[in-house]
């Protein structure tokens, strides 16, 4: 037997590496079996340069948990080591099997190494860890390794007819979670799911497992070999060693697609589209990204991109590759080149992520790009789902803005959808004001708006539908950016002889004395509503009696906060303007005869009702004089 102490710098690295190196305990797992991975690589590797001379054979590696011992193990048949090599890869946490490795078959495999840190994750839950393993090489004898947490270990000979390596973790006390067969699973399939060698993972319990008798009769025999059979079935393929995302596009159908789609998203719906990524320069990525359908919402659930490095599962957090709108998608990014610290946990700044971050934003524009040209039909039925993404990403993104501009779609109230600069030449003759501006007219709820947008319509004016609370923001974003000026403007937000203001002025059929007197009535009776402001206009007879306007700039910017959760505009942001209109009958005839305070609170109780304004007591009490006026 060897005894010796682990080559380290400091007096004890293991509780280290359980608290400061590795930020998740349970990773332990995806590191060990990726070293599994690693080791089975190299073994082909060897084999295809003709340096392996004995026959491959079956290359899976397997997971086995024992309850009752407290272990669990993970197998493999790759390229093992000799003692030296034990003692060297092992006993220096400094240093990685994969530099020497790497050198002589450059080019060959970008394997990160079969052992060095990750392997000394096993320790944040072994109370102890025994490596046996026998190198590839000929005539070589197999060896234990064991160390119970501490710089010591020892190294002796051991049992092992086959190449390969065990990995035996005798779990601590305080991680015994990891003895359950369920929890087992579960990381596996978090973790190890797309990795590129076959895992099995015996999940059978002491009362599956059925061993034949020494000396049995034929019908035991027959008996047993079912039983054996049916006992194989616990010992389950874990992953799926060639992914999708692996595959060349045109190798692929849409089905193909689909089906991997429910397998990394099993509860959602058929995506809309995706777009496969697959580049080998200036660096490594490949990958899916999906197009869940959103239905126009923006509460979506996010950390649904997978981010994967040589098929080893890293994180679903992509902030810091995908830009905020990128996140809305749904799928797989998989690269080698994307830098992350030792223990794969968090990435790290680097000039290589902002050009992944790049190419995946112009890929995912250029495929909705195309989508536009050559299917506009199509890509008009998807526009619900995905014009929240759209108008997310040109408002957080320049470049996204530059290319997606041809194809963002405004939808009026009529369910029909114009790009920009096919609206602008459709309202120009109409809705240009004496500045010259275009006004988009739109309503944010044309349902509850109705009145307005039927005056707008008796006006020829066409009318916008607001579908998504993006918009507020969206709007005021084409106004700054589009060169030729457009002011976006709510049917509500003026009388509509003023949302498009016109050279041409009405004239009122009252006197300034009889305005003066109209205007009384109104100040008296609105006195204690500080939010209300009258104006009296000289409006279409057809036009209502008395209208309520909310400033256009203010609201906006009332909403704005509301959605950030601020709120420094208090009451000021709910003003809002009492417009009296001279010229309907109501008011030049019946108002000014009766000065009647009664009807001015009649026609006011109406324009509040009618912008959803009217609400508790006031609204009983209006409901109440209005029947007596029935009686």
């Amino acid at each position: 037997m060897i005894q010796g102490n682990i080559s380290v710098k400091t007096e004890n690295i293991f509780p280290i590496i359980k608290k400061f190196l590795y930020s998740d305990q349970e990773i332990f797992l995806r590191e060990l079996v990726s070293n599994a991975v690693d080791a089975t690589s190299k073994i082909q590797t060897l084999a295809r340069r003709g340096d392996l001379h004995e026959e491959l054979s079956d290359l899976s590696i397997q997971i086995k948990v024992d309850t009752a011992a407290k272990t669990v193990t993970i197998s493999d048949k790759g390229i093992g080591m000799t003692q030296a090599e034990l003692e060297k890869y092992l006993n220096d946490v400094a240093f990685s099997g994969a530099t020497e490795f790497l050198e002589k078959y450059k080019g060959e495999t970008t394997m990160i190494g079969h052992f060095g840190l990750g392997f000394y994750s096993a320790f944040m839950v072994a109370a102890k860890v025994e490596v046996v393993t026998r190198s590839y090489k000929k005539n070589a004898d197999a060896w234990r390794w064991s160390c119970d947490g501490t710089p010591h270990y020892t190294i002796e000979p051991a049992d092992r007819a086959e190449r390969g390596t065990d990995i035996i973790l005798h779990i601590a006390p305080d991680a015994e979670e990891y003895l359950e067969k369920s929890k087992i699973s579960d990381l596996l399939n978090k973790y190890c799911k797309f990795l590129p060698i076959p895992i099995h993972y015996d999940s059978r319990t002491e009362e599956d497992k059925i061993e034949k008798p020494a000396d049995a009769d034929v019908e035991a025999d027959a008996e047993n070999e079912d039983a054996g059979e049916k006992a194989g079935e616990f010992n389950t393929l874990v992953n799926n060693v060639s992914p999708l995302w692996k595959k060349a596009p045109a190798e692929l159908t849409d089905e193909d697609y689909k089906n991997f789609y429910k397998e990394i998203h099993p509860a959602s719906p058929d995506p809309l589209f995706w777009v496969h990524l697959n580049i080998d320069y200036p660096f490594n990525l490949t990958g899916v990204l999906y197009f869940p359908q959103h239905n126009g919402r923006l509460d979506l659930e996010r950390n649904k991109v997978q981010l994967y490095s040589n098929q080893v599962y890293v994180t679903d957090n992509v902030r810091d590759i995908l830009p905020e709108y990128l996140t809305l998608l749904h799928g797989v990014i998989d690269s080698p080149d994307i830098p992350l610290n030792v223990s794969r946990s968090y990435l790290q700044s680097d000039k290589e992520v902002k050009k992944i971050t790049t190419y995946i934003t112009r890929k995912v524009a250029d495929k909705l790009n195309e989508l536009f040209k050559n299917n506009r039909e199509d890509f008009e039925t998807k526009w619900k789902d995905i014009a929240v993404f759209i108008k997310y990403g040109m408002l957080s993104d320049e470049k996204f803005h530059e290319r997606a501009f041809p194809f963002v779609l405004l939808e009026n109230i009529d369910k029909q959808r114009f790009t920009v600069e096919e609206y602008q030449e459709k309202v120009k003759p109409l809705q240009t004001n004496k500045d010259g501006d275009i006004v988009f007219i739109y309503a944010s709820d044309y349902k509850a708006q109705d009145s307005y947008v039927k005056e707008a319509k008796t006006y020829g004016y066409d009318v916008l539908n607001y579908d998504s609370y993006i918009d507020n923001h969206f709007f005021q974003h084409l106004e700054m950016k589009n060169q030729q000026k457009i002011r976006f403007a709510r049917v509500d937000s003026d009388t509509m002889d003023n949302v498009v203001a016109k050279e041409d002025k009405k004239i009122s059929v009252l006197s300034e004395t009889e305005q003066n007197q109209v205007k009384e009535v109104f100040t008296t009776l609105l006195k204690n509503e500080a939010a209300a402001k009258v104006e009296l206009k000289p409006l279409s007879p057809e036009s209502a009696p008395v209208q309520i306007v909310k400033n256009e700039w203010m609201r906006r910017m009332k909403e704005m906060q509301k959605m950030s959760g601020q709120n420094s505009w208090g009451d000021f942001g709910n003003d809002y303007q009492v417009i009296v209109n001279t010229n309907h009958p109501i008011i030049a005839d019946k108002m000014l005869k009766t000065n009647d305070e009664a009807l001015a609170r009649h026609l006011y109780d109406l324009a509040l009702l009618n912008q959803g304004m009217l609400t508790g007591t006031d609204l009983s009490a209006f409901v109440e004089r209005s029947l007596k006026m029935v009686q």
